[in-house]
């Protein structure tokens, strides 16, 4: 019997008779969504577990009401296990975020039994990161240089398959305005400047460069405000766009190019124009290969099917964690067939039994994995080695 399928039969032995345990608390932060830096009732429940488990807990934290850190052992190593809890606005868990906190939950308890059996040293670090939907928890809470000390960090996500993590995209979301002049559209408009010309002139200009782009690039937007009655000439319009890329230098280029457009647009029709960032933007995830590679092994060690993905093109403010030490963001399924995620769908599915069933499984890879960084020196310099490529 191999190291990890000695772990991972501890790791069961430490977790039989708890899964009812971890399965009524992901049930219940369900029951309970909150948005984004709202998420107070599923960030006391985790401290006050926490607490419970021995783990040392500062929250608020990081500058943020809803975020915390929790750590416990002594001496050795530090991993951490990110913990995402908000909800979407509509569709509730449609990302499964409630079962997101309750695998660290499981994971953090299991790794830490795991050191008191050995005895060896090594310190489990949770962080709880509030606003992952489009708010960028993690990325403020890197300004407040959270992942200090930290060696290696993991957190697991939903899905309709499991699978390894193969990355995600790099994001920037941008609003922009245009200003014009209003006038009379039938009497007199030859003395308006027209704001909505501006964006129309804009969309097609993305619609355009979209011939050009890599079929791994996005770009996608709305218009936010298009004007108030047909027969005023528009004087202010409003408009989203998220620009999207596996690459963080792509996305550079790809920034350049869109202010030109928007530039060229205001010009072309007399208006000035505003860019502002709306939200925060993440960089393109980096999984560690080694980390992905002992998450499939403990994930089929347990019967559950991992199966070959594309990559991903969501973007996640776990890529700005991956970027500065080791991590993945690997999945676990909840379906049996493929459902779209932040839909009411996902949001079923995060409830059901076979999404405890595999999350508890996910928790189970998670604690082997920050186990064995904790104590396996060749273990711990494979996975560096594999981040400094």
């Amino acid at each position: 019997m191999s190291d990890n399928e000695s772990h991972i039969q501890q790791l069961q032995g430490f977790l039989k008779g708890n899964e009812a345990f971890f399965s009524h608390l992901s049930q219940d932060i369900w029951e309970h969504p909150e948005l984004g830096f709202q998420e107070h009732y599923a960030c006391r429940r985790q401290v006050d577990l926490l607490k419970e488990f021995g783990f040392q807990v500062v929250t608020p934290y990081a500058g943020l009401e809803t975020a915390y850190r929790a750590e416990w052992g002594e001496g050795g190593e530090v991993f951490a296990i990110a913990s995402e809890y908000d909800a979407l606005p509509g569709v509730d868990h449609g990302c499964g975020h409630n079962l997101i906190c309750t695998a660290a939950m499981a994971a953090a308890r299991l790794t830490q039994q795991m050191l008191q059996h050995s005895g060896k040293p090594g310190r489990v670090v949770v962080l709880g990161t509030p606003g992952e939907e489009s708010m960028g928890g993690k990325v403020l809470m890197l300004k407040e240089r959270c992942l200090d000390g930290v060696g290696a960090v993991m957190m697991v996500h939903p899905s309709w398959r499991t699978s390894k993590d193969l990355g995600s995209m790099a994001v920037n979301r941008l609003t922009v305005e245009y200003f014009g002049k209003a006038a009379h559209a039938s009497g007199t408009p030859e003395l308006g400047i027209n704001a909505l010309d501006a964006v129309i002139l804009l969309f097609n200009s993305v619609s355009c460069w979209r011939q050009q782009l890599p079929e791994s690039s996005r770009i996608h937007g709305i218009i936010e405000a298009g004007g108030v009655r047909p027969n005023i000439i528009p004087d202010y319009t409003r408009c989203c766009f998220f620009l999207r890329s596996p690459e963080n230098e792509k996305l550079v280029e790809m920034n350049e190019r869109f202010l030109a457009m928007v530039e060229g647009a205001a010009r072309m029709t007399g208006c000035t124009f505003k860019i502002s960032p709306c939200n925060q933007p993440y960089k393109a995830r980096k999984p560690n290969a080694v980390m992905n590679h002992r998450y499939v092994e403990a994930m089929q060690a347990q019967g559950v099917k991992v199966v070959p993905g594309s990559a991903g093109r969501g973007s996640s403010d776990f890529g700005d964690f991956s970027q500065v030490c080791p991590g993945i963001h690997p999945y676990f399924a909840i379906s049996k067939t493929e459902i779209p995620g932040h839909s009411k769908a996902f949001c079923a599915g995060a409830a059901s039994t076979l999404a405890q069933q595999n999350m508890l499984a996910a928790a189970v890879a998670m604690a082997e994995i920050a186990y064995s960084y904790l104590t396996d020196a060749k273990c711990r310099e494979e996975i560096l080695q594999d981040f400094k490529k």
